[in-house]
């Protein structure tokens, strides 16, 4: 079910980058609040002067900010979907708000830093502040979010309950995991209603939770150990979302690779499940895997990424070109295991796009650990790259380590960065054409995006009779992170395509007539 508004959100993982959710043609859900006649409402249905002593459920707004990756903008999305289901109305202008709903990340220390400073000053405010996300799951007892309620990653079909207490005056603070016997559960169900941040592209979280133990990682703090939706689960609500219109789909996790490992399945079954309910005009996407599982199905994954409804994209973040500083990272391979992985997939899946993560500056990386990492990437030339500098996480065994100098830190990001920026992976593109799927607005909002097959961007025309639709374009020019497309005429094959009838049955009923032509034809002839 897609709601009235849009969250604000701000994506920080690498498969979201050029993202922007800014669309207007989102469907409205209609709310059947009942307005006590004491009390005047506005344009929108809702009350401006809403007192909190005489709580009225559904009455008020609610802002919705998320930080992090596509399984957190999948959870904030879950919720503003259940609050606008209940009567509140999701506003984007957080000033317009009663309460705050702050969906957190605690991935890198930037993003705490936002979030704090957003709780900080919601409550300066005089707001009503409800924090959820990794961050109060992973550190609960922080001092500047002890005093407000708090959602836990595993209860956000909660988040109803969590709002009217708080604005009732209440504490509350849902931290416990989804169980069945004493194995552990993906999270809510997949089944809520939603308000997506863009109505064509729908985010499935398959696991929740890892197997590894980073020494760096702090979602592991949040997330957990790994929990597994049912392949059932989630094929149901793929079905479901194409039905609505969805016309991408990014399966996200904090390890796809690892998924069904606890409930004896595979990514690969999941997959093959999946691909059968995709229609023609849609996508799906796989989100982020670590090298450790995807080493055991390289075969089917090869297959898989090979299928024309499968975006031919991975996301594997290697995080150094060092074996040294892999192991102290304990990220379980070790570089020669990453680099199977690639040239196996470039083998079998033809133009696949590799994308990965580097760690720069890590607590035990030499400048000879460096030089390997600078080697891995001249080598590969990733067209994805996201770079990241080392940040000590509270609580992590890599918090206590003796930091390489900021400077050198900063130098190295430099030098990773400039090598990255040096190469062009687009630049034998113009003139090829590809068939695309657009489905967002350019950050500029002179475009509209769409992705080949490859996963690889290209920029269309603003012409709103492309939205969700397959085009054919030519490449016309490129960028180091883009291309730009002429959209070309429709070809007959895909006129007859976007009829609501399968090809097969138009050659069979054409192959009839044609018989039927025959046979009157001769029976003409013998009169």
């Amino acid at each position: 079910m897609v709601g009235s508004e849009i969250c604000e959100l701000q994506v920080d993982d690498i498969e979201d980058i050029g993202k922007n959710g800014d669309l207007e043609a989102i469907e409205r859900l209609k709310i059947n609040a009942v307005l006590p006649k004491s009390k005047k409402r506005n344009d929108d249905g809702c009350r401006d002067d809403v007192e909190v002593q005489s709580f009225v459920p559904g009455m008020h707004k609610v802002y919705v900010k998320t930080w992090g990756c596509a399984h957190n903008n999948s959870d904030g999305e879950y919720m503003a979907g259940l609050l606008s289901e209940n009567g509140y109305k999701i506003v984007s202008d957080k000033n317009d708000a009663h309460i705050w709903l702050l969906n957190s990340c605690t991935v890198k220390n930037p993003a705490e830093d936002h979030f704090r400073n957003a709780v900080e000053s919601g409550l300066g405010s005089g707001k009503h502040v409800i924090v959820a996300g990794c961050v109060p799951q992973a550190a609960p007892k922080a001092s500047y979010i002890k005093d407000i309620s708090v959602i836990g990653v595993q209860q956000i079909d909660r988040v109803v309950e969590v709002v009217e207490e708080t604005l009732k005056g209440n504490k509350v603070r849902l931290m416990g995991k989804k169980k069945e016997g004493k194995r552990k559960l993906g999270g809510a169900s997949l089944h809520l209603p939603k308000i997506r941040r863009n109505p064509l592209i729908e985010i499935i979280a398959i696991n929740t939770g890892c197997l590894n133990q980073c020494t760096y990682c702090k979602t592991k703090h949040a997330r957990g150990e790994l929990g597994s939706y049912p392949v059932k689960d989630i094929v149901d609500r793929a079905r479901e979302v194409f039905q609505e219109g969805v016309k991408e789909i990014w399966l996200t996790s904090e390890d796809t690779g690892a998924y069904g490992r606890d409930i004896g399945t595979s990514l690969p079954e999941l997959m093959y499940a999946l691909i059968k309910v995709i229609p023609d005009d849609c996508r799906l996407r796989l989100g982020m895997t670590n090298p450790p599982y995807i080493l055991e199905h390289l075969e089917d994954m090869a297959h898989i990424l090979s299928h024309p409804k499968i975006y031919s994209f991975l996301h594997i973040p290697v995080q150094s070109g060092s074996d040294s500083v892999l192991g102290d990272m304990k990220r379980e391979y070790c570089v020669e295991e990453f680099q199977r992985i690639v040239d196996f997939l470039k083998q079998r899946v033809d133009g696949i796009t590799i994308a990965t993560d580097i760690i720069c500056g890590f607590p035990t990386e030499t400048e000879s650990d460096f030089q390997e990492t600078m080697k891995l990437v001249e080598r590969n030339k990733f067209p994805s790259l996201f770079i990241n500098q080392f940040y000590p996480r509270p609580g992590t065994p890599a918090f206590k380590m003796t930091r390489v100098p900021t400077n050198e830190v900063k130098q190295r990001t430099r030098r990773l960065t400039e090598l990255f920026e040096s190469y062009k992976p687009y630049e034998d593109r113009v003139g090829k054409l590809y068939s695309v799927l657009v489905t967002e607005e350019s950050h500029d909002k002179q475009h509209y995006v769409g992705h080949n097959i490859f996963y690889e961007q290209i920029l269309v025309p603003k012409d709103s009779n492309l939205l969700g639709k397959m085009i054919d374009v030519q490449i016309t020019s490129v960028g180091k992170h883009y291309m730009v497309g002429c959209p070309q005429k429709q070809s007959l094959f895909n006129y007859f395509k976007s009829f609501p009838i399968n090809l097969s049955t138009v050659w069979l009923s054409t192959c009839c007539v044609i018989i039927v032509a025959s046979v009157a034809i001769k029976v003409r002839s013998k009169f």
